[in-house]
């Protein structure tokens, strides 16, 4: 992986955990907190997507496939900390 595709990786990961954190709570995380929870949600996402079958083509499905995988990432960080 060059640097740029790296830039592009960890910018995608902030967008996708920027979005999660609107849907989920209503806010953000801060630029680490939102690529961490990006990248998370976007391994996440690939891994439930592949189980269920389901192919995503192009940056634009990437996207979704990664905001999906961070709102479930969040959703059950969420029930982790309520018990």
């Amino acid at each position: 992986m060059d640097i740029v595709s790296l830039l592009i990786f960890l910018a995608v990961g902030a967008l996708v955990g920027w979005l999660a954190g609107l849907i989920v709570k209503g806010k953000g995380f801060g630029l680490i907190g939102n690529m961490i929870v990006g990248v998370v949600g976007a391994v996440l996402g690939g891994y439930l997507f592949g189980l269920l079958g389901i192919t995503t083509g192009g940056l634009l499905g990437s996207i979704v496939m990664a905001v999906i995988g961070a709102v479930i990432l969040l959703y059950i960080i969420s029930i982790l900390k309520k018990a």
